[in-house]
C-alpha cells in the first residue's frame, strides 16, 4: 500500500510562492506518475497538474499555466509543485496522487488515481 503525504501548505499574500511537496513511504513512486488536485470551499475537485513517472511529461490546468511548476526528485520520493504568483483564487486544500505510469489525456480525472494523500491548505489572502 503506497502512502503519499503532502506538506508545505499555509497562508500567503496574493503575489507570493510556495512549494508543495508530495513524499512516498511504504513504497517508492519511481513507476508513478503523480497528479496535484485542489479544492475550495464548496468547489469541485479540480486537477491542476501531472509529472509522469520518469519526468519527461508534465500537464497543467490553465488556470495555473505559466504559474505553478511540476517537478519530481527520485532520490528523495518526493515530487514538488513550485506555485508563483499566487492569487486568492487558488486558495484551496491541495493533494497529491498516484497513477502508473503516464499522465495520459485523462490525467485531470481523480478516479484515473489509486493512491491519495490527504491534502495540505493553501490560503491566499492578503
Amino acid at each position: 500500500q503506497l502512502l503519499l503525504a503532502e506538506s508545505g501548505g499555509g497562508k500567503v499574500q496574493p503575489g507570493g510562492s510556495l512549494t508543495l511537496s508530495c513524499t512516498g513511504f511504504d513504497g517508492s513512486l519511481d513507476n508513478y506518475a503523480i497528479g496535484w488536485f485542489r479544492q475550495g470551499a464548496g468547489q469541485e475537485r479540480e486537477g491542476v497538474s501531472c509529472i509522469s513517472a520518469g519526468g519527461g511529461s508534465r500537464s497543467y490546468a490553465d488556470s495555473v499555466k505559466g504559474r505553478f511548476t511540476v517537478s519530481r526528485d527520485h532520490a528523495k520520493n518526493t515530487v514538488y509543485l513550485q506555485m508563483n504568483d499566487l492569487k486568492p483564487e487558488d486558495t484551496a486544500v491541495y493533494s497529491c496522487a498516484a497513477d502508473r505510469p503516464l499522465c495520459g489525456t485523462q490525467w485531470f480525472k481523480g478516479s484515473k488515481y489509486d493512491y491519495w494523500g490527504q491534502g495540505t491548505p493553501v490560503t491566499v489572502s492578503s
